[in-house]
């Protein structure tokens, strides 16, 4: 049970968990003392109560660790929307990599931005996979062209520019990408796919702030699909996954790429 109780020392009856806890688990039956009770495992792991609560008196464990920080209910002061909407603006997919393996170190950033990522009902059912070994990649890349290729659908949208790439690349399908990124999910529901898509732009944004490039790789989701034989060059087990390669881009950007502004209803 993620919520254990609450720290009586701290806590001075206000109700704000009362009325935050969206499974209304936490109860005020005596009048002078809140309960906290979860005989059926309702709590959803959402977090609100603690991060509402103003004492920090809601107990807690197997949920990670919570912050606090000066800006934490002025987000506008951390980055203003004008900064936001430039960077943006200028994040791109990435299809041309160096050769140069990221450190350790700003890897482990980007996954940590992604454990920030909101997710249905706050499951953390995903695992996250890097794979840095060229050989591996190498192997991952090729029996992924092969079925593309081999593949009326697939084969007809990809099989061509796919050889193309084979002739620029070694490893075609990830652009000689030194790093790929692989975020599974044993939910195979929409809700899984939602949460991996969350995880993954989580990811992708903090690679761009810290200079680095991505591009989600569909091929891969794809391939898998087709041919689930594939998931052991990846050592993963789970159904629902994304991907996305990762690295220092290897070309120069002189101005955004074109969107075009779609019409919002009722605005």
């Amino acid at each position: 049970m993620p919520i254990i109780g609450i720290d009586y020392d701290k806590c001075s009856t206000c109700g704000i968990c009362i009325t935050t806890c969206p499974r209304r688990l936490f109860k005020d039956e005596e009048g002078d003392k809140i309960n906290f009770e979860d005989p059926n495992s309702m709590c959803i792991r959402c977090g609100h109560c603690i991060a509402r609560c103003p004492e920090d008196a809601v107990l807690f464990e197997e949920m990670g660790e919570s912050f606090e920080f000066e800006e934490i209910n002025k987000s506008e002061e951390i980055i203003a929307f004008e900064d936001m909407y430039k960077f943006f603006q200028v994040h791109r997919s990435i299809r041309r990599y160096k050769k140069q393996k990221i450190p350790k170190e700003v890897i482990q950033k980007v996954f940590n931005a992604m454990q920030w990522a909101p997710t249905g009902r706050n499951m953390r059912s995903e695992t996250f996979i890097i794979i840095s070994d060229k050989e591996q990649l190498k192997a991952l890349s090729n029996a992924i062209q092969e079925v593309l290729t081999n593949d009326k659908a697939w084969g007809w949208l990809y099989g061509e520019r796919l050889a193309n790439l084979a002739k620029e690349f070694e490893i075609p399908v990830y652009f000689d990408a030194p790093h790929l990124i692989i975020v599974s999910s044993q939910l195979s529901t929409p809700i899984g796919i939602q949460n991996i898509a969350n995880i993954i732009t989580y990811g992708r944004l903090a690679a761009h702030s810290l200079g680095l490039g991505t591009c989600w790789n569909g091929w891969t989701q794809a391939g898998i699909e087709l041919n689930p034989k594939i998931r052991k060059l990846a050592h993963i087990r789970a159904k629902a996954l994304g991907a996305f390669t990762i690295g220092y881009p290897d070309y120069t950007l002189y101005r955004t790429p074109p969107r075009r502004l779609k019409h919002v209803k009722g605005l």
